[in-house]
């Protein structure tokens, strides 16, 4: 019988390999990463909902009253810091997409290898090193 939430590895023949040794961790607000070391990236992909629900805060369920709280944050001083915010956010979702990440929690390494499943570092190179040890 298979365990629901089994661990899977898939090289990733697609992404291009980088010099240098990377270890990201792509998971969610409710699966927070363990295992993490100086240098490896956390790429939270909802953090683009987190970051406009702090941006906009909760707007009116009137539409009129809505937009105009939203056209008062978009006219506000700080607009641009905030928008930069939202973009960044955005970019590890697209990152994620890029590599062709099919679910979360997952870590990455080098642009290569992902382990599905879990978004605990050491638990990732244990499941690696065993992957690799066993071809």
């Amino acid at each position: 019988m298979k365990k629901r939430n089994v661990v899977f590895l898939l090289a990733i023949g697609c992404a291009p390999v980088s010099a240098q040794a990377a270890t990201v961790v792509y998971t969610d607000s409710q699966h927070p990463p363990t295992g993490l070391r100086a240098g490896h990236q956390v790429v939270y992909l909802d953090a683009p909902e987190v970051v406009q629900r702090e941006v906009f805060g909760a707007l009116s369920a009137d539409p009129r009253k809505a937009e105009q709280q939203a056209k008062a944050v978009l006219q506000s001083p700080d607009w641009q810091q905030k928008e930069q915010q939202i973009v960044q956010a955005y970019q590890g979702v697209i990152q994620a997409y890029d590599i062709g990440l099919k679910k979360y929690p997952a870590v990455v390494f080098d642009d290569r290898y992902v382990v599905y499943g879990t978004a605990d570092v050491a638990l990732a190179e244990a499941k690696l090193a065993e992957h690799k040890g066993a071809q």
